[in-house]
């Protein structure tokens, strides 16, 4: 879902609903003071036939919750557990969201829309089920720029204020609330499939792998389902684990029920981006050991996948599914060079070896840490140094004289920087401070303008690194 998505008829397909009530608890959003509207996904509405709806169908569906025609005649809770910081809990599951309908794109894929911050269900435990507008504003920006950079996210499809004054512990309050509703292939995650192998449930453990697998990857169940579906799972983990690397992006809380079943990356906290090519750098301040740092997140999914494999145990041996466990090493390391290599703006050479030593020889120069990742990518994009930067110095000497000459072998895709934004002076980044002016102009004057124009400015960048001219 990083393609420019092509408009499509509505065309729901509620089909969690073949899973049976083992799955999920019916419940109902909260009753909102207000409902003021302050993102609607214009570019991604058109995909699911919801472009058509006015600001105010927009904000009974989005902000009320009425159901959508032919949909999930009410909202559900979904299931799970989950490895929490590699600590094992069974009671999570939807705390402060739901699945509100389910429908198909152009492409004929099985889509969800699912909320974050609509209130309270049975597994809210003692929070308030509810989403801070901050929180809301951080993963619009979140998305926006992961889409941009080509990894496979969930895309903010909707932002709604609710007139709610909430209390946290960790940032400034009272804050505003708002309800936020995702686009996203699934919300299945690997969780899911933890919570049936804690409770031994083998027929609905069937029953899921095959709805996976017929929904998401386009196959039916059988008796090889289960490893069918780990290698499934091991390649969109090694993709998803590249793509984070190559976007200098640090996910935070990478939980196994943060993963979904499809490895589209979702569900934004505590996220960063790193300014420099930092293996520690970590997004949430609760990571104290670093385990989910920038340079160990592809451990991380790993592990996370490695849990998905001990809970198919309960329908197939291990020797089944060792062998997709054992390729994820080797995937990463080929999507990771397929990533480098599109956020260049080059084709890779024919030969592995040739491609590897120009991936060593760029992580070399960039963990001297003299620039900064966005600045280099944007500097050297087409595997040729521009002609001007403030960054000319840091490329003086070596590594950089050798990542040169290394990159003189490689050709440039078609229409590497055709787009005007490859003449702008500074490349598009999201750091912390840019998320803290644009939240702190919202805050302070209720002026959405800053957040408006850093959308567009990513959505340009995002054209430029397809390719487009």
């Amino acid at each position: 879902m990083t393609d420019q998505p092509a408009r499509a008829p509505y065309t729901p397909d509620p089909a969690i609903l073949e899973l049976g009530e083992a799955f999920y608890d019916p419940v109902r959003a909260a009753d909102f003071p207000q409902t003021i509207l302050r993102f609607r996904n214009d570019r991604w509405a058109p995909s699911v036939g919801l472009d058509t709806l006015s600001d105010e169908q927009w904000l009974r569906r989005f902000g009320r919750f009425e159901p959508l025609p032919d949909n999930l005649p009410e909202p559900l809770a979904l299931r799970y557990h989950g490895h929490q910081f590699r600590t094992y809990n069974p009671d999570i599951g939807d705390g402060r969201g739901f699945l509100f309908a389910q429908l198909r794109d152009g492409a004929g894929r099985l889509l969800d829309l699912g909320t974050k911050g609509s209130g309270q269900t049975p597994y809210s435990r003692f929070g308030d089920g509810r989403l801070t507008l901050k929180g809301g504003v951080r993963e619009i920006l979140a998305t926006e720029m992961l889409e941009a950079l080509g990894v496979e996210s969930s895309k903010t499809f909707s932002l709604i204020e609710t007139g709610e004054a909430l209390e946290r512990n960790d940032e400034p309050s009272p804050t505003r609330a708002a309800v936020l509703v995702r686009l996203q292939h699934s919300h299945i995650r690997i969780g899911t499939f933890q919570r049936l192998a804690w409770f031994d449930a083998k027929e609905e453990m069937e029953r899921l792998t095959d709805y996976c697998l017929r929904h998401y990857y386009g196959e039916e169940g059988g008796e090889d389902a289960p490893a069918r579906l780990l290698a499934h799972v091991v390649r969109e983990g090694a993709r998803l684990a590249a793509s984070y690397i190559a976007a200098g992006f640090v996910h935070g809380v990478l939980n196994s029920d943060n993963i979904a079943i499809t490895c589209q990356s979702f569900d934004y906290g505590p996220w960063r981006f790193t300014p420099y090519w930092e293996p520690t750098f970590t997004a949430a301040y609760f990571d104290h050991n670093g385990l989910y740092s920038f340079a160990r997140q592809p451990e991380a999914i790993h592990w996370d996948v490695v849990q998905l494999a001990a809970s198919l145990r309960l329908l197939a041996e291990a020797d089944a599914l060792t062998p997709a466990l054992e390729t994820f090493p080797r995937q990463f390391q080929a999507e990771l060079t397929k990533a480098i290599f599109d956020r260049l703006g080059i084709r890779p050479s024919g030969d592995d070896s040739q491609d590897a030593i120009l991936l060593v020889t760029l992580e070399k120069a960039l963990a001297a840490k003299t620039v900064t990742i966005d600045r280099f990518f944007f500097d050297w994009r087409g595997g040729r140094r521009r002609d001007f930067s403030p960054a000319q110095d840091a490329y003086q000497g070596e590594p950089f004289n050798t990542l040169g000459a290394l990159l003189e072998r490689f050709e440039p895709i078609e229409n590497a920087t055709a787009h005007p934004y490859w003449s702008d002076e500074t490349p598009c980044s999201m750091h912390i401070d840019e998320v803290e002016a644009i939240w702190a102009r919202i805050d302070e004057a209720d002026d959405w303008s800053a957040l408006e124009r850093k959308v567009a400015a990513i959505r340009r960048m995002g054209e430029a690194l397809r390719g487009g001219a």
